[in-house]
């Protein structure tokens, strides 16, 4: 199984639960694994025979900036189905963090797998 990943991925958006959080914008942190569909691109060496993983950073900024949440649970989901949905990967795990929110704690957040993991 081939895996590519995506470390540390900052994203400016409005997510959580208090007044302040619906109003000013916050940068979380994403790190995300993702199966290749196949192994084709290891022989091929072509872009068109894996996921680019550009244009899944793209669409995840383009999300959003569209989309406001509550929970970092939620914001996990949809990353994790537009991997799946759109990109038509077969698994994926998403982890989404918020940065220094809680005195003394660098990271908060979640880590959510979706989708069969392929063997």
């Amino acid at each position: 199984m081939d895996i590519i990943f995506i470390d540390e991925l900052k994203v400016k958006t409005l997510i959580g639960i208090y007044p302040w959080e619906c109003k000013v914008a916050q940068i979380i942190q994403l790190d995300i694994e993702i199966a290749l569909p196949t192994s084709k691109s290891c022989q091929t060496d072509n872009v068109k025979d894996t996921l680019d993983y550009a244009s899944i950073i793209r669409r995840i900024h383009e999300s959003l900036a569209q989309k406001q949440f509550s929970l970092l649970e939620a914001l996990a989901e949809h990353i994790s189905q537009i991997i799946l949905l759109e990109f038509k990967a077969p698994w994926t795990k998403v982890s989404v963090a918020k940065l220094d929110m809680i005195r003394n704690v660098k990271r908060a957040g979640i880590c959510i797998e979706r989708g069969s993991y392929p063997s």
